[in-house]
């Protein structure tokens, strides 16, 4: 039986927002507004994106999502708000055009894996180790004591993997060579101009300007088409709690420090 909202799905504009570090939560609400997205038949979407961006295979898994979309004809338009960074910037490249405002900052093209070397510490207070493992980089990372050699290449080449994969991601999405992207994807940060110029962003304006965008490329009427949100975080108790949004976020970046530790991120850290 056809879904009875379809037809008029056709001649509508859908959003999707991503906010924050992007992590395991991000990933199943951003899927799932996206299946919504593509069973209804919406003939554009409006991504938005303010994010430093987070975990590598759940920014790997939502850029993969937008490009089946986009094989369903569905035009997909990326709107970069206060930040688009690192991840951010993998999902954005999905896209078939990318708008940012002159401000926002972006880039960070970039693979950081970080962990912790707690062993004076440990030793101050009197704790010890005691390991036994099947493989000698089996600990690795291990907070007791300091990295050897051998395990700081180790973790060297998997983050130079991460890394051309990120490339190749932006040279295919932007219509770049991999050589071009080499020469700004060393980490460092620009303004959404800069972005422009190098040919990161097609566009630079607002949100509003981005809608727009979608409805020409779409067709729809610029006038009347306004964006329909899915996979919206449901708002709980704690939404009646002033400054709820920077406690939210707080506990997000707190959950991606606790659950990331010795990972690669594609990840903007000021």
């Amino acid at each position: 039986m056809p879904w009875p909202w379809r037809r008029k799905s056709r001649r509508k504009l859908a959003r999707i927002a991503i906010e924050g570090p992007i992590a395991s939560g991000t990933r199943k609400r951003v899927l799932k507004a996206l299946r919504e997205v593509e069973k209804r038949e919406f003939p554009a979407l409006l991504l938005r994106i303010d994010s430093p961006g987070g975990t590598v295979g759940d920014s790997q898994e939502i850029h993969a999502a937008l490009l089946r979309l986009r094989e369903k004809q569905c035009k997909v338009i990326a709107s970069f708000g206060n930040i688009s960074a690192s991840g951010g910037v993998y999902i954005g490249v999905a896209a078939d055009k990318i708008v940012a405002n002159p401000g926002s900052i972006t880039g960070s093209i970039g693979v950081i894996l970080r962990g912790n070397n707690l062993s004076r510490l440990l030793e101050r207070i009197g704790i010890q180790f005691e390991t036994v493992k099947s493989g000698i980089y089996k600990d690795i990372l291990s907070p007791d004591r300091a990295l050897s050699s051998g395990e700081r290449q180790v973790l060297q080449e998997l983050i130079d993997s991460s890394y051309g994969q990120f490339v190749s991601a932006v040279a295919e999405g932007r219509g770049l060579s991999e050589d071009e992207v080499r020469r700004f994807a060393d980490g460092r940060v620009f303004s959404g101009a800069q972005a422009q110029e190098l040919g990161l962003v097609d566009a630079l304006g607002d949100e509003e300007q981005a809608r727009r965008l979608a409805c020409e490329l779409a067709e729809l009427d610029l006038e009347k088409t306004k964006p329909i949100t899915f996979g919206q975080e449901k708002k709980r108790f704690a939404g009646v709690i002033p400054g709820r949004s920077q406690i939210s976020l707080a506990l997000q970046w707190l959950k991606l420090e606790l659950s990331s530790s010795g990972q690669p991120l594609w990840l903007h850290r000021p």
